[in-house]
């Protein structure tokens, strides 16, 4: 049960909307939701980590490169998704400057199910360390489903300090499907908690350029 009160997420994500609308930038601003946690000791008690699908897509701008054998290659090209073939992986040479540049330049990956585990024998364990190992995609997937879902996946890790920041939306969602990824985000994160809602200090919302709102 979310503890937020209805009518301040409200008056809270209107005034996200009209901040973006009235200060419009060259591109869609991420809404990001921003957690302060409380009595929680991040060296004794157990650190969470949990990932999520929201109704709505969060990341429309999030960039997908797929690893693919002969079919995912020629699936993301009817799609227009970047692809690498295991050719370009050996280009780099297990070169950790080389595999990181690569990394930086996407969002996430996703390979095809019979390459996951020569990826790492061709690029060393650089991908991993960057937060970025493909994910695993079958032969037959909906690769652009697929990359919705990433998309719409949110994922909460505590690591060594209490306050935690997701994108949750973007500044071109309607209101009410904003409201529902920000619902199921927090109460998500509040399940994840040792003592649920006691453990919360406080909940602010905020788009890339605009003021931040707080919702509890």
């Amino acid at each position: 049960m979310s503890k937020i009160q209805a009518q301040v997420l409200v008056d809270a994500i209107k005034a996200i909307l009209d901040h973006s609308t009235e200060k419009k930038r060259p591109f869609n601003e991420s809404v990001e939701l921003h957690v302060n946690l409380k009595n929680y000791d991040t060296q004794k008690d157990k650190r969470f980590s949990g990932s999520i699908p929201l109704p709505h897509v969060a990341r429309p701008r999030m960039n997908v490169c797929i690893i693919g054998d002969a079919y995912h290659y020629e699936q993301a090209a009817k799609h227009d998704i970047p692809t690498k073939n295991i050719e370009d992986l050996k280009k780099l040479n297990k070169n950790k400057k080389l595999v990181k540049k690569m990394c930086a330049e996407y969002s996430a990956f996703l390979a095809s199910e019979s390459l996951i585990r020569t990826i790492p024998k061709v690029v060393g364990p650089h991908m991993n360390r960057c937060g970025k190992f493909p994910t695993a995609v079958a032969q037959g997937e909906d690769l652009s489903a697929k990359i919705t879902d990433m998309r719409s996946t949110i994922k909460f890790q505590l690591k060594k300090v209490l306050n935690l920041g997701i994108v949750v939306g973007h500044a071109e969602m309607d209101a009410e499907a904003m409201r529902q990824n920000i619902i199921k985000s927090v109460n998500f994160l509040v399940s994840l908690l040792k003592k649920n809602w006691q453990n919360i200090k406080s909940v602010y919302i905020k788009s890339t350029f605009g003021p931040p709102q707080r919702i509890y």
